[in-house]
């Protein structure tokens, strides 16, 4: 037997005393990582039925408890500022600051701001003190270059697109505490500070280093004004500080036919003198700091093998300075003409965002004893948080706050390809807006397909198939049921609940799930959290389908208080999933809750699933809370996206070219008379196919009919003097909401 089905048999031990069908997921589980199996099999143990899963007879009469006698705290009222509390759990959250000069594409919101957001989301949920910190990163070379490409300032290039990402956050709703940027003068102050405390520990160290000029430019060229040949993988369009291929740091000097990026001509090697973090000296305290990592799980797995792969091959000394104009200015005589390299400065500007935010930002960032902080981001960013920054707060000495939990994704990829910025593969934030799609159903999806182990891929095919079965037809599907009988059978009045011993395995089972939940997000698996709330929503719609309300509220006394428990049962379930999936999918949530009119102080997790909606609650008026995505849709958008910005730029400018006039085109002599024939055809002709569309009449019949139409509309179209090709036909049928 293969190992991999082995370890899928063993998981499906562990996760069910019955046993499951394999035959459905054996073939697509060879040669699959752990993680991605145990994936697999919790969205396959999803579509079990409630029969397959066994709970206790203890768990059944605990659940029954909780729910009749369980209650749940207030929730934390949300001041400004959020400072930590003695004696509470105080969560502070930051996700990689993304690039000023570029617009997030989806692969980019995944992999740090809308993760940090569903686990904030989650924080708060779970009534900790919890603060959000992002902004945008506007130092550095990426930003002199954009705005060289604009003819715009760095300044300007700042502005702009600090606005154009704080838009499209807040269309993702993302919901930060505080969203800030980096050119202020609390980043200059803080990164300043630092550098001092680590000149004055001897942490620095000043070398000498070859360094790519541009004789026709006359200036020294930083990492991002190089590009050329990577010497690793022999991609052609790296850059002068990683390889955007293989994912490599590289120094500009090693670039094979290395070429300046703002005229194209081949630099020559000078040297210039820089300041250098020791970082072997402190290779010491850092490996005593990853110590107390290692032996637990905060860490995701990828964080800990590129941080460990780092330390194991010996830490080098790094620049932290560069012969820029735009960015933090290097205090130290001598290199006052300098600024501070990005990756020295750019992770200070978490600390500099908070004092932004409070100025009591030191409560957050110099106790770490009371302080338990995450940082979120794609798996490229890992070694300048695990190391580089790191090193540079322990050197400081002065008990700053260290990564707790560092969670990395893997990549997102585009369809067949990846995304880029560069050279604008794959779906931006703001083309997302564009699509009408709202944006809960991009988070869902997002998380849905989140590379928390391995690369993973978005797809317009399987972005309409997710939507279309797990949320229309399982979640929107069980909740918009619920609702509907409150409404329909009790006049929108919840109606009395008697929970019997089975109602109790069906309470036992949600409790399961939901305590699976929370051990998921604690952990950061984002996507099983999201699974065990599909589980839920599965579960109620077995749990509807066998009770069979409908039938119920017509019978006896009995049998009607019966539909009301089943009923009334339901409808809490619907708003425990209101609250699980707040997380995710915001809009929603509230969307649900409005419709339940759900009591102030419902946003609280308990441990256990407890009723929040008694006997006598009114709810609002149900409606559907998903809509169908149409295949012909995801064909248009998969299509309106495909190959670069700039292709799609040009295709756009054609389509919208005024159509050239044909020289020496004589006008068109129109018979009225014959239009006005025409156009009474047509009438009649219409009329003729919409009663045999009416009367139900045979398809052949009808399409004989419809071919007499167009007919006449071409015969019509000519008349007139127009192109019939232009005006018949390709219009196709209209759904009721009325898009094609």
């Amino acid at each position: 037997m293969c190992p991999d089905l082995k370890m899928l048999l063993y998981f499906q031990a562990s996760l069910s005393t019955q046993p499951l069908p394999l035959k459905p997921v054996v073939k697509s589980t060879l040669n699959r990582s752990q993680s991605e199996l145990l994936f697999i099999l919790t969205v396959f143990q999803a579509g079990s039925t409630s029969s397959e899963i066994s709970v206790s007879a203890e768990e059944v009469t605990a659940a029954i408890s909780a729910f009749k006698d369980g209650k749940s705290p207030k929730p934390r009222i949300r001041t400004h500022p959020i400072l930590p509390q003695k004696g509470e759990k105080n969560i502070l959250i930051t996700s990689a600051l993304p690039y000023v000069n570029n617009v997030p594409h989806l692969g980019n919101i995944i992999g740090c701001v809308l993760s940090a957001d569903v686990f904030s989301r989650f924080c708060r949920l779970r009534n900790w003190n919890t603060l959000y910190i992002c902004g945008t990163d506007e130092y550095g070379t990426a930003t002199e270059t954009k705005a060289l490409e604009e003819g715009l300032t760095p300044q300007q290039i700042c502005d702009k697109y600090n606005k154009i990402h704080s838009e499209i956050y807040q269309w993702f709703e993302i919901d930060f505490d505080f969203f800030g940027r980096t050119t202020t003068s609390q980043q200059t102050k803080i990164s300043q500070e630092i550098f001092w405390r680590l000149h004055k520990r001897n942490f620095l160290l000043t070398e000498t280093v070859e360094q790519l000029k541009c004789q026709e430019c006359d200036k020294f060229l930083a990492d991002r004004f190089v590009e050329g040949t990577c010497p690793l993988c022999n991609y052609d369009d790296a850059r002068g500080d990683q390889c955007d291929k293989c994912g490599k740091l590289i120094n500009a000097t090693e670039l094979k036919k290395p070429r300046c990026k703002l005229c194209n001509k081949t630099p020559v090697v000078q040297t210039s003198e820089h300041l250098f973090l020791d970082l072997p000296k402190l290779e010491p305290a850092l490996s005593a700091f990853l110590n107390t990592i290692y032996p637990t799980d905060d860490w995701s797995n990828n964080a800990k093998v590129i941080t460990r792969s780092w330390v194991r091959d010996g830490l080098k000394p790094r620049c932290i300075t560069r012969d820029l104009k735009w960015g933090t200015p290097v205090p130290l005589e001598g290199f006052t003409e300098k600024v501070f390299y990005v990756w020295f400065d750019a992770p200070i500007g978490y600390l500099s965002i908070t004092a932004n935010y409070t100025d009591q930002w030191e409560k957050w960032w110099k106790n770490p004893q009371q302080v338990t902080l995450y940082n979120f981001m794609a798996k490229d960013n890992v070694p300048f948080h695990s190391v580089v920054f790191p090193c540079s707060l322990l050197g400081a000495e002065d008990n700053y706050t260290l990564v707790n939990h560092l969670q990395a994704t893997e990549y997102l990829n585009y369809e067949d390809g990846k995304f880029s910025k560069s050279r604008g593969v794959g779906v931006f934030g703001n083309n997302a807006k564009d699509t009408g799609i709202p944006a809960d159903i991009y988070r869902f999806y997002l998380l849905f397909v989140r590379p928390e182990s391995q690369d993973s891929t978005f797809s317009w095919e399987d972005f309409m198939t997710k939507n279309n079965s797990e949320l229309l037809n399982n979640l929107g599907n069980f909740v918009n049921r619920a609702l509907m009988f409150v409404t329909n059978f009790f006049q929108g009045v919840m109606p009395a609940v008697d929970v019997t011993e089975d109602d109790g395995q069906l309470l036992a089972q949600i409790n399961r799930e939901l305590q699976a939940f929370i051990q998921c997000l604690e952990k950061v698996r984002l996507r099983e959290g999201l699974v065990r709330i599909l589980n839920i929503s599965r579960l109620g719609n077995q749990y509807i389908q066998g009770q069979k309300p409908w039938v119920l509220v017509k019978g006896n006394p009995g049998e009607k208080a019966r539909a009301g428990t089943v009923i009334g049962l339901a409808a809490n379930v619907a708003c425990l999933l209101s609250v699980m999936v707040q997380p995710y999918m915001p809009a929603t949530s509230n969307t649900i809750q409005q419709q339940l009119q759900a009591p102030p102080g419902v946003n609280i997790l308990t441990d256990t699933f407890v009723c929040q909606l008694p006997a006598g609650h009114k709810i609002g008026k149900p409606s559907p809370l998903f809509q169908k995505i149409e295949a012909s849709t995801m064909a248009e958008l998969k299509k309106k996206f495909a190959g670069t910005q700039m292709e799609r730029k040009e295709q756009d400018q054609k389509s919208k070219a005024p159509a050239q006039p044909t020289q020496n085109a004589t006008p068109v002599q129109v018979d009225q008379a014959e239009v006005d024939r025409l156009t009474a055809e047509v009438q009649k002709q219409g009329e003729a196919v919409r009663q045999l569309k009416t009367d139900k009449a045979e398809k052949k019949l009808v399409d004989a009919e419809v071919q007499k139409l167009l007919a006449l509309k071409k015969q019509l179209a000519a008349a007139k003097g127009e192109n019939p090709a232009e005006n018949i036909g390709g219009k196709g049928k209209k759904n009721k909401k009325g898009k094609k």
